[in-house]
């Protein structure tokens, strides 16, 4: 009765962001955990993530490499941690820990949640407004720099305005540098920002 695995029912986490699904216990004296699993079940099949033991951590589901973690010395915290949240993570994980007492019986106990992937509503990017005018000695370095908000992945262009309301696409990315300046380079130069 002294063990016992704390949870929550239910976690969400929004889409390419992270969540943390809870499990603890407060560690008691003569028990030793022996394993740490974390297991999901998704449209009835059941399959294990991850499992703590004696030779160290294992990540079993390759989907999951690099994406989760659990803490490490700090006794009586299972939690999980999904990071790059997708939308088949949805589903119902469950967090098992098998303790060794001292006269070498074990105890297993379990505690599942339910974690659902939730999108964010979607937001087109607004460009921060620059600098109006820019004024470099030639020969100097520069660069000019997009930053946008909005929904990530974000892509950025950069253009330079020419003669008769041409445009010209000078480089894809958020900075535009120049190592050294020419007076050639003086201009009117703007980006564009993109996402889905």
């Amino acid at each position: 009765a002294l063990l016992d695995l704390s949870g929550v029912h239910e976690v969400r986490g929004t889409w390419m962001g992270s969540t943390t699904v809870p499990c603890t216990y407060v560690p008691s004296e003569g028990f030793t955990q022996q394993t740490l699993s974390w297991s999901v079940e998704r449209d009835s099949s059941i399959s294990t993530i991850f499992r703590r033991d004696d030779s160290g951590d294992h990540i079993l589901l390759s989907k999951f490499r690099g994406r989760v973690s659990i803490p490490k010395q700090s006794p009586g915290n299972a939690s999980l941690l999904i990071e790059n949240l997708e939308m088949p993570d949805s589903g119902h994980y469950t967090c098992q820990v098998i303790w060794r007492s001292t006269d070498n019986n074990l105890i297993t106990r379990e505690v599942t949640t339910t974690v659902k992937v939730v999108k964010v509503a979607a937001t087109k990017p607004i460009i921060r407004a620059g600098e109006p005018g820019l004024t470099v000695p030639a020969g100097a370095s520069t660069s000019l720099t997009c930053e946008a908000s909005g929904s990530p992945p974000i892509n950025y262009r950069w253009f330079r305005s020419g003669p008769a309301g041409k445009v010209l696409f000078l480089s894809s990315g958020a900075e535009l540098a120049w190592h050294s300046l020419r007076p050639s380079d003086s201009g009117t130069y703007f980006c564009e920002a993109e996402n889905r």
